[in-house]
């Protein structure tokens, strides 16, 4: 099996590659220490399983994570990190991660590893036992507390569907212009830059 290492401590990264190839079943193919080597990695070598940590400085494990994904939806991300923090798992679970395993563990990494490669998803004992309760604690997305009204909630459903503005004008029965109007209300409240980004922040955070 074929992988990549991307954590921010050279020194953790350097010893699982040794734990790992002595196994003889495995090959770390290239090590990185942040999130933006990670997803250069991922481009170049298409690991079959990328070990990657959450906290890096610039941009972290996750936001790596989610743009590997976009790029590479079959990739098969797995989390290590020290921390047991809710958001981070809930964040992992949502895009798509094959794992997320605490680096304590060094003895279930490999193991891990080749569950992945099986087709499983691991979460280690520790935080599956807390997925029910994370999952629960979703709430449903807050448009009144962004200040969304009901018209902005319905252009950003057809933005995120792919409508171009004229579409978007034709079914709602408004001017392009006012439209354009309306979305750029949207991306100001949320935050946001474009309407891509528009429609990501729709299907990961409103429609999850």
């Amino acid at each position: 099996m074929r992988i990549a290492v991307t954590d921010d401590d050279k020194l953790v990264a350097l010893s699982l590659k040794t734990i790992l190839e002595s196994s003889g079943e495995i090959t770390v193919e290239a090590i990185g220490s942040s999130g933006a080597e990670a997803i250069e990695i991922y481009r170049s070598v298409r690991p079959d399983v990328m070990l990657l940590d959450i906290r890096m400085e610039g941009m972290s494990g996750l936001e790596a994570g989610e743009a590997i994904l976009r790029e590479f939806p079959e990739a098969r991300l797995l989390y290590l990190t020290t921390f047991m923090d809710d958001e981070y798992i809930v964040r992992a679970l949502k895009m798509g991660a094959k794992g997320f395993i605490l680096k304590q563990d060094f003895e279930g990494i490999a193991p891990a590893i080749k569950a992945v490669m099986n087709g499983q998803s691991v979460f280690g004992s520790r935080i599956m036992d807390r997925i029910p309760e994370l999952m629960q604690q979703r709430q449903e997305f807050d448009f009144e507390g962004h200040g969304i009204s009901p018209k902005e909630r319905e252009i950003m459903e057809l933005v995120a569907e792919g409508l171009s503005n004229k579409e978007i004008a034709g079914r709602l029965f408004l001017g392009e212009g006012t439209v354009r109007n309306y979305i750029s209300v949207l991306l100001e409240k949320l935050g946001l830059r474009d309407r891509t980004q528009l429609a990501v922040f729709y299907y990961t955070e409103v429609k999850a």
